[in-house]
This record gives structure tokens, C-alpha cells and sequence, in this order.
């Protein structure tokens, strides 16, 4: 089931378009990605789904709802954790939710928020005296204490530690395994391959591709990066090099003194092939290793960009 379809949404400020023609949908329950360069767009995509910025032109429909007629509706459908969040730092943890809990109709318990974002043992110490993870877990706390349908999470582990990141994580899984839809803005590769459902790569303005991880990585190429390091030094890297160029799998190599890399359609066979060489000539390889394509090699196919963190 469709929980926000996104149709054609453009937005400028001055001379600067920046959104061009955005075109999505996101199901229920999954946690659908969005990533781009520096100024691709996405921020502002994501501040006109959640009412913050008017589109100058498109739709955002929430089913049935938008935000034309719908705005209260809308509001309590949906959860927002922004870049900066606004909490109280000389007040605790449980009293920032149970505060936040009395802007709701109706609000998930200060206990169950708590021991979903791992705060229980910080609950009495003040917010200003929390870690940045602990803090980025409170934020994610407060935009869940309304029991929003769809939660937005705008970059929540930049800046943290791997062991925080990875904390920040395990709240995502358990945000989806409880059924809530999560939108999310990352700087992250990894994170997003191991979190999203599918992920949307968005540059100048545009949707550039949408798809599962996998997929974008199957789409991508069928090729796989083959490293060997020969212990015989640079000449013995040279020669396998020229062997391997002649190889049908074989699309391109690259050698740097006595690494030799190769792009190959059939791993298993070069690799075999190589081996016989190598064990013809006498030449002795240090390490072998066969690299699977990422998510990364996909954005930077895709926008010409190396992504920075």
C-alpha cells in the first residue's frame, strides 16, 4: 500500500531551481532512502513533504490527504527528526517526551519511547549532559511520541561514532519492525545498503534512479574487481597484467607497482586462468581478493560524483 506519493514537485529561490521534477512513492513500512551530492535537492524535498516549504508547483499526497485540506491530518500522521532538533537540554529525557507528549491528542507512553531509543538508564540526567548519540536517540524519540504512521530521520547519525551510528540503526530496524514507514536522508553509504528497502538517488533536482540496493547494484554492471598482489614485485605484476588483457571475461586492468586490478565478467575463469600463469612462471601471489560492487560505486556511476561524507 502507497503511504505518500510525490508527483512532480519543483521548487526554486531566486535564480536557483532546486528541485526540478521530483517523482516518487513510498510503501508502507519500508524504509525508503533518499541520497545525493551536496545541493541535489533532497533537504528541500524533504521540508516540502513535511509542510515546512510550499512547493511552487506538484503534489504530496499522504493516501487521500495533502496539504491543501489536510494539514492537521497530516501532522499527526507523520513524525519529523530534522538536522537541528529543539529539545530542552536542562530538563531530562522523560520530562522532554512527557512535555512533548502534551502538544498530542493522543501520545505512545514515555516508558515504551524510552526503552525503544535505549535512554531508561539516562531518563533522570539532563539532555544538556547526554552524548551526541544519546542525544540524536532522544530526537528520534520525540518525533515518535506522537505514534506517527511515517517518521522522517534527516541525516540522524552524522557526526557520531560507529558504535553510536550502529545504535542509531538498530532503532531504524526496530522502527520498521513495528510497522512504521521510515523516510530517510543519509551521508552514509553502508547505511543505506544495510537499512533501505529501496533507495531513490537524487541529483540536480531530479530523481536520478529508484530501486532496491541490490538491484541498483545488480543494474549497474555484472563486472566484479579481481585485486592480486604479487610478491615477485613489479615486473611479475606487469607480465600477469598483459596475460590478463587477453582474457574473453576480462574488460579492463589497472596496475599500481605490484597490485594488479581486473574487471572481469566471470571471476571464477580469470581467476583460473591467472593462477595456471602465474604457477607457469613461478610467480608468487601475496593476496587475492574478488570486490562486489556497492551502493557507492552506484551513486558515483550515476552522478559523476565521488560522495563525500
Amino acid at each position: 500500500m502507497t503511504v505518500l506519493e510525490v508527483r512532480n514537485l519543483k521548487k526554486s529561490f531566486g535564480s536557483i531551481r532546486a528541485v526540478q521534477d521530483i517523482n516518487f512513492a513510498v510503501k508502507a513500512g519500508e524504509v525508503f532512502t533518499i541520497i545525493g551530492p551536496n545541493g541535489a535537492g533532497k533537504t528541500t524535498t524533504l521540508e516540502m513533504i513535511e509542510g515546512l516549504v510550499t512547493p511552487d508547483h506538484g503534489d504530496i499526497f499522504f493516501g487521500e490527504l495533502n496539504w491543501n485540506h489536510h494539514a492537521n491530518t497530516i501532522k499527526k500522521k507523520i513524525g519529523v527528526q530534522p538536522q537541528s532538533s529543539a529539545m530542552f537540554d536542562l530538563l531530562t529525557p522523560e520530562e522532554n517526551l512527557n512535555l512533548f507528549a502534551t502538544f498530542y491528542d493522543q501520545a505512545r507512553s514515555t516508558e515504551e519511547i524510552l526503552q525503544l531509543i535505549n535512554l531508561t538508564d539516562h531518563r533522570h540526567n539532563q539532555t544538556k549532559k547526554l552524548s551526541g548519540g544519546q542525544r540524536q536517540r532522544l530526537a528520534i524519540g520525540l518525533a515518535m511520541i506522537s505514534d506517527p504512521e511515517i517518521i522522517f530521520l534527516d541525516e540522524p547519525t552524522t557526526g557520531l561514532d560507529p558504535q553510536a551510528r550502529r545504535n542509531i540503526w538498530d532503532i531504524i530496524l526496530q522502527l520498521k519492525e513495528i510497522g512504521k514507514t521510515t523516510i530517510l536522508t543519509t551521508h552514509y553509504m553502508e547505511e543505506a545498503e544495510k537499512l533501505s528497502d529501496r533507495v531513490c538517488i537524487v541529483d540536480q533536482g531530479k530523481v536520478i534512479t529508484l530501486d532496491t540496493p541490490s538491484a541498483l547494484i545488480e543494474k549497474l554492471t555484472k563486472e566484479r574487481e579481481v585485486r592480486l598482489s604479487f610478491l615477485d614485485g613489479a615486473l611479475a605484476a606487469e607480465e600477469a597484467n598483459l596475460f590478463s588483457e587477453k582474457l574473453e571475461s576480462v574488460t579492463r586492468t589497472e596496475r599500481e607497482e605490484t597490485l594488479l586490478k581486473i574487471w572481469t565478467t566471470n571471476p571464477e575463469d580469470t581467476l583460473y586462468d591467472l593462477f595456471g600463469f602465474t604457477k607457469e612462471k613461478n610467480y608468487r601471489v601475496e593476496q587475492v581478493s574478488i570486490r562486489e560492487m556497492s551502493l557507492e560505486d552506484v551513486f558515483i556511476a550515476f552522478t559523476g560524483k565521488e560522495w563525500r561524507d
